[in-house]
């Protein structure tokens, strides 16, 4: 919520400066040229950003079989726990209830961390190919004599931009760019 109230803000303030700078002289609105860019179609299309989102895929999976694997574990140690239940003392049922306890919150605690660290990737992933997307991005601008390029926005963000012609959208370019500088 608050960083859709952060790029609103920011859509604002962008849209008073275009309208500063067509009234300026010498910006009059027929050389004012503008763009819009989608970076989530930038990393996902891009081939540097599908090596980076194939290799956090991979780490995903590979985490999630861990997590798989693990509960397959607790699962049989509860069915070993009430294959022997009827043989037990209460003793030995409240100590193995306790066990089985302590595992179950080792499990979960495995699980939180995975996604906490999963969270912690996926931000690092995004900081990074966010700074390469708008370096991208500044060199088709300044190549394409934009004055202002905005975030398209998605459906999963907030959409900044309802409408636009297609030669205003300068993605695929962006794209292009963005392979070129990164390998």
């Amino acid at each position: 919520m608050r960083i859709a109230v952060l790029r609103m803000v920011r859509v604002a303030s962008l849209t008073a400066l275009m309208l500063g700078l067509c009234s300026l002289p010498g910006y009059a609105s027929d050389s004012f040229k503008m763009g819009v860019v989608d970076p989530q179609i930038v990393l996902e299309k891009s081939k540097a950003g599908k090596r980076a989102l194939d290799g956090l895929k991979e780490y995903v999976n590979v985490r999630q079989k861990l997590l798989a694997k693990d509960e397959e574990d607790l699962r049989n140690y509860e069915k070993q726990i009430k294959d022997q239940l009827p043989k037990m003392s209460e003793a030995e049922k409240k100590e193995k209830s306790t066990q089985f306890q302590t595992k179950v919150q080792d499990f979960q605690k495995r699980a939180q961390d995975f996604n906490q660290e999963l969270q912690k990737k996926q931000k690092e992933l995004v900081d990074e190919y966010m700074k390469k997307i708008m370096t991208a991005t500044q060199a088709t601008a300044e190549k394409g004599g934009f004055a202002l390029v905005v975030d398209k926005g998605s459906e999963q963000t907030v959409k900044i931009v309802i409408y636009n012609k297609d030669t205003l959208d300068l993605t695929k370019q962006v794209i292009e760019e963005f392979d070129k500088t990164n390998k």
